[in-house]
């Protein structure tokens, strides 16, 4: 009984080390072997088998891409001014058996590293400049960090600047700068609105005063035109007129010499013509020299008859 307890419990032994030598290595991971101490080889997606009590799995690697935030460290710039700067590193895994003999620490030594290059980086960069070259600092780390660590089977991708504190009285002064100037921009935009206000106002009154020009040029015109209209009229009126005296003095004269009147009748009638035009709008009267005398002649025998 005690020989059937006994074989078992070896079955039992000899299933659990058949089974603990059968590994499946995950998606996205790789599994680095040794062979009595000794690298044997580098395990890959899958199912794999490994020697009892000979073989041993020394590493497990992540092949994803990862993420390090490292402490903020203490920088000193070109012109003298300490700052403290804390840094994001995105790496990824390309070689799992550098990785698991390049470094003891690799992350501890991804750390150091990227602290000794920001020194150097800084270091020949002036305060202003430091806070305005982010993405220069960012490249120059990232090819810094990537060809140290190649020989560690990791391969640096990004490389970004966290955060960057100043000390406070530098923070101070910015802030006094930044008000300052934005005061200045303030007065500037203010002092443009000013401007473009009275340039508006001018336009304004100069679009109306040549507004105003126009219609009384207009206005002139119009009145000028009603005007010549009005003597244009007149002067028809006085021509009309003066025609129908002609005409009316040519009827008579035409019915005097049809009645078989003589010469005297005709200039006396020729008289009266002028003298009923004398009565009308004309300002001047041309009497001819041979009805003068009779002109004179008739004058006189009105003085008679009276």
């Amino acid at each position: 009984m005690g020989g059937i307890i006994a074989l078992v419990v070896i079955l039992i032994l000899i299933v659990m080390i058949l089974l603990s030598c059968i590994k499946i290595v995950p998606q996205a991971h790789a599994y680095v072997v040794e062979r009595l101490g000794a690298y044997q080889q580098t395990w890959s997606v899958g199912l794999h088998l490994k020697v009892p009590f000979i073989d041993k799995v020394a590493k497990r690697v992540i092949l994803k891409e990862q993420v390090v935030d490292f402490a903020p460290q203490p920088v000193i710039t070109k012109d003298n001014v300490t700052m403290r700067i804390d840094t994001v590193v995105f790496f990824q895994i390309t070689d799992p058996k550098l990785f698991a003999y390049g470094v003891e620490n690799p992350i501890m030594a991804i750390e150091n590293l990227t602290a000794t290059t920001l020194r150097n980086i800084i270091g020949e960069m002036e305060l202003d400049q430091t806070l305005t070259s982010r993405e220069v600092i960012n490249t120059k780390m990232r090819a810094s960090l990537d060809i140290a660590t190649d020989p560690w089977g990791i391969k640096v991708n990004r490389v970004e600047l966290k955060n960057i504190i100043p000390p406070a009285a530098i923070q101070d002064a910015m802030e006094k700068q930044m008000k300052a100037e934005r005061e200045r921009r303030e007065a500037i935009l203010r002092a443009e609105g000013e401007k473009k206000s009275t340039v508006l106002v001018a336009e304004g009154q100069k679009e109306s005063a040549i507004l105003e020009a126009e219609a009384e040029k207009q206005s002139a015109i119009l009145r000028a035109e009603a005007q010549k209209e009005k003597m244009i009229r007149e002067a028809e009126g006085e021509a009309e007129a003066i025609l129908k005296v002609q005409k009316a003095t040519a009827d008579g004269i035409r019915m005097i010499r049809e009645a078989g009147a003589d010469e005297a009748v005709l200039k006396i009638k020729s008289l009266e013509a002028f003298e009923k035009a004398a009565d009308g709008q004309a300002t001047k009267i041309i009497i001819p020299s041979e009805i003068q005398g009779l002109a004179g002649l008739a004058a006189s025998a009105r003085e008679l008859l009276k």
